[in-house]
C-alpha cells in the first residue's frame, strides 16, 4: 500500500510540474557570441555540402530530345490532334541522339511529359487500389468513374489513370546493332509486391469505343506489368519524368544513337510536350541542381549574417544584460 501511495504521489508531482511548466529543461541564452558561432557553423557546413552536391549533379551526363513536334509530318502540323487520332497514318519516327560525353552503364531511359496535370483531383481519384490487388473479386469500383465498366462488364484495371497509360515505344540502335533495353525492375519493389496482385490479370481493358492510351497483355499479371505500375504512381507536378528502361552498355563520345519510336500518345489536344531522356546517375541520383544551389544559398546567407553580426557586435559592444541603451531608460536618465 505504501509503495502504491508513493507511486501515486510521484505521478501527481510529475504531472503538477508538467502542467506548471516547472520540469527541468534546457534554456539556452542566445548571446551575441553564440548567435555568431551558430551562423558561422551553418556556413562552414552548408557551403561545402552544396558544392559537393553540385559536383555530383554535374557529373551526370544527360541527353534530352523533344520529339512531339518533329515527329509530326509537316502537312499535318496545322492539325496535330487529327493526325494523332487517325489510325490510318503511320506514327513511326526516327530521331538521332549524339553522345557528347562518355556515358557509363547503366544508362537510364526516361520519357518526360510537360503540361500534364496528373495531380488533378478527378484524375487522381479515378482508380481502385483494392481492385488492383484483388482483381474482379472486388466489386465496388465506383471510384473509377468514368472508366468503371464497359458493356456491363468490369474493367481491370479501371479508372482514368490506367486508361491513359503512356504508349509511345522506343527502339535504340548504335552502329547498326540494336541496344537492348532492360525493362525489368523499373518500378518500386513495394508497389510490385504489395499494391498490384500477382493473380490479377487485365480484363476488358481498352475495349471501349474511346481508347485512351496503351494496352496491356491479358496473360501477364498486373504485378509484372511494370510500365503500368510506373505510370500509376502519379506525379505532383505538371512536368514529370517516368522511367522507361535501362541500357546496360556504355556509350562512347561521338556515338550516335538512332531512336526508332512510335509517336502514339496524344499530348496535342492539351498542348503537352514529349521528351526522351538518356541519363547516367551519380551517388546522389539523377541530374538536379536544386539541392546544391539551396545548400550553397543557405551557407552563404549564414556566413553573411555572421559577418554582419560580428561587425555590429564589435562596433556596438555592451555588457551582457545592460539595458541603459533602451529608449525609456535614456529618457528617464536625461530627465
Amino acid at each position: 500500500m505504501d509503495t502504491d501511495r508513493e507511486r501515486h504521489r510521484a505521478r501527481e508531482t510529475a504531472f503538477y510540474l508538467f502542467t506548471q511548466q516547472s520540469l527541468p529543461a534546457c534554456k539556452p541564452v542566445l548571446t551575441p557570441g553564440w548567435v555568431i558561432a551558430i551562423f558561422l557553423f551553418m556556413g562552414v557546413i552548408f557551403i561545402p555540402v552544396g558544392l559537393v552536391t553540385l559536383r555530383a549533379s554535374h557529373c551526370v551526363v544527360e541527353i534530352v530530345d523533344r520529339y512531339d513536334i518533329d515527329c509530326v509530318p509537316e502537312s499535318s502540323r496545322m492539325d496535330k490532334v487529327s493526325y494523332i487520332q487517325d489510325d490510318s497514318i503511320p506514327k513511326n519516327c526516327s530521331r538521332f541522339m549524339k553522345v557528347h560525353k562518355y556515358m557509363k552503364a547503366p544508362i537510364y531511359i526516361y520519357y518526360q511529359l510537360d503540361n500534364y496535370y496528373q495531380n488533378h483531383r478527378r484524375y487522381v481519384k479515378s482508380r481502385s487500389d483494392k481492385q488492383l490487388l484483388d482483381g474482379q473479386k472486388y466489386h465496388d469500383t465506383s471510384s473509377c468513374q468514368p472508366v468503371e465498366s464497359n458493356n456491363n462488364r468490369p474493367i481491370v484495371p479501371c479508372g482514368l489513370i490506367a486508361w491513359s497509360l503512356f504508349n509511345d515505344t522506343f527502339e535504340f540502335i548504335r552502329e547498326g546493332a540494336e541496344l537492348k533495353v532492360n525493362r525489368k525492375s523499373i518500378a518500386w519493389k513495394s508497389d510490385r509486391g504489395h499494391k498490384f496482385g500477382k493473380n490479377v490479370y487485365p480484363f476488358n481493358f481498352q475495349n471501349g469505343t474511346l481508347i485512351g492510351g496503351g494496352k496491356l497483355n491479358p496473360e501477364i499479371p498486373l504485378s509484372d506489368q511494370e510500365e503500368l505500375i510506373v505510370w500509376m504512381r502519379t506525379s505532383a507536378l505538371p512536368s514529370f519524368r517516368k522511367l522507361y528502361g535501362r541500357i546496360e552498355e556504355d556509350l562512347d563520345v561521338d556515338d550516335v544513337v538512332v531512336v526508332n519510336l512510335m509517336n502514339n500518345y496524344n499530348t496535342y489536344s492539351f498542348g503537352g510536350k514529349k521528351k526522351l531522356i538518356l541519363s547516367t546517375s551519380s551517388w546522389l541520383g539523377g541530374k538536379n541542381d536544386f539541392l546544391g544551389h539551396a545548400c550553397a544559398f543557405v551557407g552563404c546567407s549564414s556566413l553573411t549574417l555572421a559577418i554582419i553580426f560580428i561587425l555590429l557586435h564589435v562596433k556596438y559592444r555592451r555588457p551582457y544584460g545592460d539595458t541603459s541603451y533602451l529608449p525609456w531608460n535614456r529618457k528617464s536618465f536625461s530627465g
